[in-house]
């Protein structure tokens, strides 16, 4: 086994890009979470600290906290490697596909289940580039599949759109609002 010779020969690794970055964005995560506790959590008088619902809580965000300070903590020591704004962007390329699937959750309450599926999953097929009638139409049919499984097999309970509320009273908007 190989003795450290210094500090930094303790904290040394092979780094990648935008460590860094990512080192300091988690510290402050953990650091939110840790000053958040005391109005998440609570102690309760006479029960036993293995017992406390506050607790478990805080040894993980404690133990979180702590990592992530050390890791913060070797990644200042390290040697900067070039490429850390070109793995950040990349990371922020990622986001897009959050605002895609929040803008699916708030079409679904307008438009319906299953509208606001096929819309979603063509969009998002073409947005990958699939932009042939092949794929566009596979997207479709997978949405309505998932659509029924999850309405009829699992039976989850999802609202109705407000776009049934235009339709007639009758068997087939009951039908849409139950189904669809």
């Amino acid at each position: 086994m190989r003795r450290f010779q210094t500090f930094q020969d303790l904290f040394k690794r092979y780094r990648r890009p935008g460590d860094l970055v990512f080192a300091g964005l988690f510290c402050l995560l953990a650091l939110f979470l840790f000053v958040m506790l005391p109005q998440e959590t609570q102690w309760v008088k006479r029960t036993k600290l293995f017992a406390q619902p506050a607790f478990w809580p805080v040894v993980s965000v404690g133990a979180m906290l702590l990592f992530s300070l050390l890791h913060l903590f070797g990644a200042l020591v390290s040697d900067r490697i070039p490429g850390r704004g070109v793995e950040v962007l990349a990371w922020l390329k990622s986001v897009e596909y959050a605002g895609w699937f929040m803008a699916y959750v708030l079409m679904v309450p307008v438009v319906g289940y299953l509208a606001g599926s096929v819309v979603f999953a063509c969009v998002l097929a073409w947005r990958l580039g699939y932009r042939s009638a092949r794929w566009l139409l596979m997207s479709a049919v997978f949405a309505v599949v998932v659509v029924v499984v999850f309405k009829s097999l699992l039976q989850v309970k999802i609202p109705a759109g407000q776009v049934y509320e235009l339709l007639p009273a009758g068997a087939l908007r009951t039908f849409l609002m139950t189904y669809l």
